[in-house]
């Protein structure tokens, strides 16, 4: 690096907070799993302050199912060029130009990304599920083990496949799985429902109008303010951004720090407050996309949550009739988007009044953010147990549901325990009266998008 390039980027760090301080809470779902569980910051196998649970010892484990995400990745091709565009528009700032010290250190910051990237796994994201594999075994080492059965499942995406390996790798070779080498079935019907609902698709994925929302706000009152102010820093006229690209420029902040663990000379450019901002921008998008902004981002998850019940209906079945568990484990990995439909499917971190793109500051203190539900390495887990010597005989199979290695609270219940008769009876219209092929069959009739979400 040139001498001057490095005098740029070091005088920036020395202004810089350490690692993007007030900052890494804001970035929705290119967060950090140890933004949801800082323990792990400094020890990566702890199971944390919850570790040990609320049930009576005469309860075993029958069968753990695990929907997870995919670990840390890189940024895809489109950030990528969006990042490219706005570096590219630094590095040609005319020479003998008013002295900008901002935008000349972000120009010698060295662009390292690469399209061929495109949300690959990186190194980070290996770490992250080869560590939560350890730390989900040291929690139930009854069913992790040695000759219990595995099915191991993903999506076709490369970062998801590649995660699937690296949590049967943190699983270590003492675990033989019933000497079989466990393979990564893909299985996009269930990992990647979305891709295969009509309506879905049409009406949502393909549908500009569906996202006004989000449109609106990129060009309300608290984007346009954040904008200048990059805009001013980087000594560019306002018309020269959009919301796009002061989007990309807070997500590289998060990339750095995701992947390389490094505080980015791009974090300079933002406060806690546009953060923010920002991180609602992110959310919005995601609550029209994939959360309750539409039925049917949740509806079509059903297929997902059928077939868990389905798997734990077996499993009291063979338990009842003194077999063994055909299917203890099964751990499968997808996506933000198969996550964040099915907890939305079940209730979970809805608010009184939906996202909007003008009620902001009424939801400082909202359930829906993203970053809190849907890090890299998410993971959402149900645990079937068998208890003995209980009161009824409704009591002898329970379950518990956990997200990110927290215990969730069931909504009928409030407790963090049910037993599965009750469960099942609470999401019984969904197991009977939700069918994937009817939620997501487009309509005959001719009308509007709008007018059908």
């Amino acid at each position: 690096m040139a001498p001057r390039r490095e005098t740029a980027l070091l005088m920036l760090l020395l202004v810089l907070p350490p690692a993007s301080a007030g900052l890494s809470g804001y970035f929705g779902t290119k967060s950090r799993y140890e933004e949801v569980n800082p323990h792990l910051v400094r020890d990566p196998l702890s199971l944390g302050p919850e570790a040990g649970g609320s049930l009576p010892a005469s309860c075993a484990p029958l069968q753990l199912r695990a929907v997870l995400r995919h670990g840390t990745r890189y940024p895809t091709a489109g950030q990528v060029r969006r990042l490219g565009e706005l570096h590219a528009r630094l590095l040609r700032r005319p020479a003998g130009t008013a002295a900008c010290p901002t935008a000349a250190a972000l120009a010698a910051w060295p662009m390292w990304y690469e399209e061929s990237l495109d949300g690959r796994l990186a190194p980070q994201g290996r770490r992250d599920m080869e560590q939560l594999a350890r730390r989900m075994a040291a929690r139930f080492p009854a069913l992790f083990a040695a000759r219990r059965r595995l099915a191991l499942a993903s999506s076709s995406k490369h970062r998801c496949l590649q995660s699937g390996a690296a949590f049967r790798r943190g699983l270590g070779p003492t675990l033989d799985f019933g000497g079989d080498e466990v393979e990564v079935e893909v299985n996009d019907s269930l990992m990647r429902f979305f891709d295969h609902c009509a309506k879905f698709v049409a009406l949502v994925e393909e549908n500009d109008a569906a996202m006004c929302q989000v449109n609106a706000f990129k060009e309300g009152p608290e984007m346009k303010k954040v904008l200048e102010k990059v805009a001013s820093a980087l000594c560019l006229p306002a018309e020269e951004l959009n919301a796009d690209l002061v989007q990309v420029a807070f997500l590289t902040c998060s990339y750095e720090l995701a992947i390389k663990n490094v505080t980015s000379p791009w974090c300079s450019l933002f406060s806690e407050e546009d953060a923010k901002v920002l991180e609602y921008l992110n959310d919005l998008k995601q609550y029209w996309k994939r959360g309750y902004g539409y039925d049917i981002n949740s509806r079509s998850s059903c297929i997902l949550f059928q077939d868990i019940f389905q798997h734990l209906d077996k499993a009291v079945e063979e338990s009842k009739s003194s077999k063994p568990i055909s299917s203890p484990l099964i751990v499968q990995v997808g996506h933000a988007e198969t996550l964040q439909p099915l907890l939305a499917l079940m209730g979970y971190f809805k608010d009184d009044e939906p996202l909007l793109a003008n009620n902001y500051a009424r939801h400082t203190q909202r359930k829906f953010r993203s970053g809190r539900i849907v890090p890299y390495a998410a993971n959402l887990v149900f645990v079937l147990y068998h208890c003995d010597h209980v009161n009824a005989s409704q009591e002898e199979y329970q379950v518990q549901l956990l997200l990110n290695e927290k215990l969730l609270s069931f909504h009928h219940s409030n407790e963090t325990i049910s037993t599965y008769a009750d469960l099942k009876d609470y999401y019984k219209d969904i197991l009977e009266n939700c069918h994937f092929k009817e939620e997501c069959e487009l309509p005959k009739v001719n009308i509007t998008a709008v007018d059908e979400l």
